[in-house]
């Protein structure tokens, strides 16, 4: 497959996949395209005769072979980068500082923050041999990264502050540069909390559900109690505190709230700007998204992209996760089959200081990969991880989203098919009409300028 093509929002779309080129064409191309692989332009013109006036056909594809000599349609298959051959270079860790939580989410990954395990809290000791792991497993990479993660970490403040200490000690000594998140579910995001992180930049994923119902449905107090209103207040303090920069308000949809645009603007309407909502991964679980969710879904990222553009165009636009997308250079085959690096540049480090392929797979114990102390002894893992990509996966190397969803999440793909070489096809589906709608917005967004 070379291109996708598609209609969204009033506008026939043309993908050509492997440069990135985006085309907004008429009805007439659209057609032809139907036809057109790029050499046959005779036979294309002549399936469509009688449809549509011959100089006209005849004009389209003098332009579309243009495009094609140009390599802004049916270009050529991108080749595997030799670097990615290469031995990988750790680049972040995600330190579980604390395998406990405050809140009991309905749809928690992590078992409510033992991961299956016991409850428990990260030394400082480990956190800051976690760190020193990294560097010592970094190679030449100068920038790498730290993610504070739990259940939540702000139960466990003082193993935070001892491992970022050790960071900014261990820049000044090595050059190396961390950029550090903290990932909180706002309860304990106090005034005090909160100018600690922001005078340390720390940079801060929030957690909210959107609507107050929703939130309170899926995300309580152990007692029961649903925590919207506290947390509300919470993060709105700390959004404003450092004006609204360095953050993402990221929630969750179920099959509960299947019409989660609205979970979305009303985020936008609380305040924030900077969004991302997440569609849950469960099996045999009544808030599980199924096949036939997925109509509902689709129109749903329509709504939303919709408005989106409207707000922006408005003067009171957000920032949606899942509709970045630049396509002004084409795509990036490394960064692609490289994905979110889990199991060979990134890895999750328990409070014991065991070493996962990432936070997902931790309890998963024929995925430990050694530990912080002794290094990687699964040697084995890593390499499959890492050669698990796009480019290799079946399933993968047909769909014409390959270059710009790097093969889906692995820890799901495990969950739901006990491999990571086959995707999770429902994450598949709605990354796809995602990445169409990204691509409707960039494309109306440089046609208004």
């Amino acid at each position: 497959m070379k291109i996708h093509k598609f209609f969204l929002n009033g506008l026939y779309i043309v993908l050509d996949i492997n440069s990135g080129a985006v085309h907004i064409v008429d009805k007439m191309v659209y057609d032809l395209l139907d036809v057109y692989d790029g050499e046959n332009g005779e036979a294309a013109a002549q399936a469509l005769t009688g449809r549509y006036p011959q100089a006209e056909l005849n004009e389209a594809l003098a332009e579309l072979a243009e495009l094609v000599t140009a390599e802004r349609l049916f270009s050529p298959d991108l080749p595997i980068p030799t670097t990615f051959q290469e031995k990988p270079l750790l680049k972040s860790l995600c330190l579980h500082v604390a395998h406990d939580c405050n809140l009991r989410c309905g749809y928690c990954f992590a078992g409510t923050g033992d991961f299956g395990h016991d409850r428990g809290l990260m030394s400082p000791e480990v956190a800051c041999r976690a760190i020193d792991f990294i560097i010592e497993n970094g190679g030449s990479r100068r920038n790498s990264e730290i993610d504070f993660f739990g259940g939540e970490p702000l139960m466990n403040m003082p193993t935070v502050k001892a491992a970022i200490e050790h960071v900014r000690r261990r820049e000044q000594e090595t050059g190396k540069k961390f950029k550090l998140t903290l990932t909180t579910n706002g309860v304990l995001l106090t005034p005090e909390i909160t100018e600690y992180l922001n005078a340390n930049e720390i940079s801060l994923v929030l957690s909210l559900d959107g609507r107050k119902e929703v939130h309170d449905k899926m995300r309580p107090f152990t007692e029961g109690v649903g925590s919207y209103d506290k947390v509300l207040a919470n993060l709105q303090a700390a959004v404003q505190s450092r004006n609204d920069q360095n953050y993402y308000l990221r929630g969750t949809f179920t099959a509960h709230n299947l019409d989660f645009a609205a979970d979305v603007l009303s985020m936008a309407d609380a305040g924030f700007s900077q969004l991302s909502v997440e569609p849950v991964v469960g099996k045999d679980v009544d808030y599980a998204i199924t096949e036939e969710h997925l109509p509902q879904l689709f129109a749903e990222y329509e709504k939303l992209a919709e408005a989106y553009l409207a707000r922006r165009k408005a003067g009171n636009g957000f920032d949606f996760f899942h509709f970045n997308l630049d396509l002004s250079n084409g795509p990036c085959v490394a960064k692609r089959l490289s994905g979110c690096g889990a199991g060979h540049e990134y890895m999750a480090v328990t409070p014991e200081g065991d070493l996962y392929p990432c936070h997902q797979f931790v309890g998963r114990e024929e995925f430990k990969l050694g530990d912080v102390f002794t290094g990687v002894q699964n040697q084995e893992l890593p390499q499959q991880f890492r050669q698990t990509h796009v480019m290799k996966k079946e399933a993968c190397s047909t769909c014409w989203a390959r270059l710009y969803c790097s093969g889906g999440c692995h820890a799901n793909a495990h969950q739901f098919h006990g491999t990571i070489e086959q995707p999770y096809e429902i994450g598949c589906e709605l990354q796809k009409k995602r990445l169409e709608c990204a691509i409707m917005i960039q494309a109306i967004r440089a046609i208004e300028g």
